[in-house]
């Protein structure tokens, strides 16, 4: 059932933290604001940071249907907005054709007909549902060109699409739309513009450590300080990637699964693949470097507890 969107900054805080999403208060306010003002926000960070699981909990949280957009080089409107099945369309053609009464007119008006139109996400965050405007989201929008990010200015703007065959397509309702970039490049000022605007960073060990009791609350107390110190400690280092929360939440797991009560160099050294996406980062981080941090994640992991 379609909730109410929050009336402060507050229950919005609570609403994420009801699907587990732990939030600072910066963050809360943007989505806040997005939600009231009926603003498109944009998410820029690194990846595994939470970007895209802001969007998921919104939807969850305020029963909302949740439309995802994953972009990619070369996206096109036909992916992203609508194509014809043309499949059909052709047996259609046959069909009236072999029939022998073929009224030209009113075939091509039969092959253009909603029934063959392929609706694709864009399209379908701006159609009527019933539990309320979608949560429309577009995932890293980064990965696409500017061609297809000129198109996106003009839909976030009007929120309607015209398909020439049927006529303009407006949304009742604006959907719920959040924007995602790893900043692999800069998205154009134009199209941040007609957006909200929120860099979600790393968070700090004492949220990280909430994060990680949220999302896995079987986790031993002490192995999860001293997860959360360790990985605090390594995104210090000169890495090519830094893990994100997601590889945090996936290490800690791990761990569970090896039946760890607490942070053991030999243990860490044999899961790093867990924790760090690159082989120049596990090289560098060689079992003395291992040592170091698990022994740095102890202290602190004491001094928090």
């Amino acid at each position: 059932m379609a909730q109410a969107v929050p009336h402060s900054i507050e229950t919005t805080q609570a609403l994420l933290a009801g699907q587990g999403y732990v939030a600072d208060r910066a963050l809360a306010t943007v989505v806040f604001l997005a939600l009231r003002m009926g603003r498109p926000l944009f998410l820029e960070g690194e990846a595994g940071v939470g970007k895209t699981e802001i969007a998921k909990v919104l939807a969850a949280g305020l029963g909302r249907r949740l439309i995802r957009l994953q972009c990619y080089e070369g996206l096109d409107l036909a992916s992203a907005v609508y194509e014809w099945n043309y499949a059909a369309q052709m047996i259609a053609i046959r069909a009236a054709e072999a029939s022998g009464t073929v009224d030209r007119e009113r075939l091509v008006e039969d092959v253009f007909a909603e029934r063959y139109l392929i609706r694709r996400p864009l399209l379908e965050a701006l159609e009527p549902d019933a539990a309320g405007a979608p949560v429309l989201l577009i995932d890293e929008l980064d990965r696409t060109d500017a061609a297809f990010e000129a198109f996106l200015l003009e839909v976030l703007s009007d929120f309607q699409v015209t398909i020439p065959e049927l006529g303009t397509v407006r949304a009742p309702h604006r959907p719920i739309v959040l924007v995602t970039s790893n900043r692999t490049r800069e998205v154009h000022d134009a199209l941040k513009r007609r957006c909200l605007y929120h860099w979600v960073d790393y968070p700090d060990a004492a949220r990280e450590l909430a994060i990680l009791r949220a999302r896995l609350p079987g986790v031993p107390a002490k192995l999860s300080r001293e997860v959360v110190a360790f990985v605090q400690a390594i995104r210090r280092e000169d890495l090519f990637k830094a893990p994100g929360v997601a590889e945090t939440l996936d290490w800690a797991s791990a761990l569970v699964e090896l039946d760890a009560a607490a942070l053991d160099p030999a243990v860490v050294g044999d899961t790093l693949g867990v924790l760090l996406k690159y082989q120049d980062d596990i090289a560098r981080t060689d079992a003395g470097k291992v040592a170091a941090l698990v022994k740095e994640a102890r202290h602190a992991a004491r001094a928090a507890g």
